[in-house]
């Protein structure tokens, strides 16, 4: 793999207030470093997508980004250390879907998506017209409405997927940080997902994703390229370096082209065979 040349962060980024930064951030697991020395800042406002090879570190940072990962080093949070953040004040401005989660399958959709919104409520109160009313608008959000009485066992791979991500839409946090949130989801889904990820970002909100479909991540205004524990580029996807960052990563599968106004990772035909992936 060739690192890219340029590996600057995109100098627009500053244009932006700061939503989260990491500031020398590193993690171990099982005496291997998965994380190393990780300096970025995710500008407040705008869709940035995490991409990299199987091992890259991206689940390691988003987690990291989510307090939820032990690490050396520093994670700011809106300006702010991030573990100095009360934890139910950071779980209202913070939401996380993590990759593959689990939830209990005799629970309602109804109640899997109202787990959103216990930040938000006193101890031992009931959900508020307010919980109620912003349970209904995720649920109708992701199109999951109709499925409300239904327990989550009785939902199919790609509508549980949709039914989590209501669940991350109920808790209405300023920031939102999804892992793999295309699991499962049908191609018409996916596109869903992209057209809301789009609303919330003209809201003023800020969502981090870490995605395989490289295609879709080229929709977002900055991605983040990773490789080996490290970023090795950070730009804006309109960006060439940006785009020979993923190509430079992803070597010699994908080539990026332009097609009607829209930015598509094709592979290269002729590069597959078992002696391009030796190694």
């Amino acid at each position: 793999m060739k690192r890219p040349m340029d590996t600057a962060p995109n100098p627009a980024t500053r244009n932006y207030p700061v939503a989260l930064q990491a500031h020398g951030v590193g993690a171990r697991l099982g005496g291997i470093d998965i994380l190393k020395a990780i300096d970025l800042s995710v500008p407040k406002g705008r869709w940035t997508s995490i991409v990299g090879p199987n091992g890259a570190g991206k689940s390691s940072l988003l987690k990291a980004l989510a307090g939820l990962l032990p690490v050396c080093g520093r994670v700011s949070f809106l300006g702010q250390d991030l573990a100095q953040w009360p934890r139910r004040e950071r779980a209202r401005q913070m939401a996380w879907l993590g990759q593959n989660e689990t939830c209990a399958d005799d629970l309602s959709v109804w109640d899997v998506v109202l787990l959103g919104r216990l930040p938000h409520q006193a101890w031992l109160s009931g959900p508020s017209p307010q919980d109620m009313a912003a349970v209904e608008r995720a649920l109708c959000t992701t199109q999951a409405w109709a499925w409300r009485e239904r327990t989550l066992g009785q939902l199919s791979g790609g509508e549980r997927q949709r039914v989590l991500l209501a669940r991350v839409l109920a808790v209405e946090a300023e920031v939102m940080l999804m892992d793999e949130p295309l699991t499962n989801l049908d191609p018409p889904h996916q596109v869903d997902w992209l057209a809301l990820v789009q609303a919330l970002v003209a809201q003023g909100r800020t969502v981090v994703s870490v995605l395989h479909e490289v295609s879709m991540a080229l929709h977002a205004d900055e991605m983040l390229v990773m490789a080996q524990g490290q970023i090795l580029h950070q730009g804006a996807c309109s960006d060439a370096a940006t785009q020979r960052a993923v190509e430079a990563v992803f070597e010699p599968c994908i080539e990026i082209h332009s097609l009607q106004g829209q930015w598509l990772a094709l592979p290269r035909i002729h590069s597959f065979g078992p002696s391009n992936h030796a190694n």
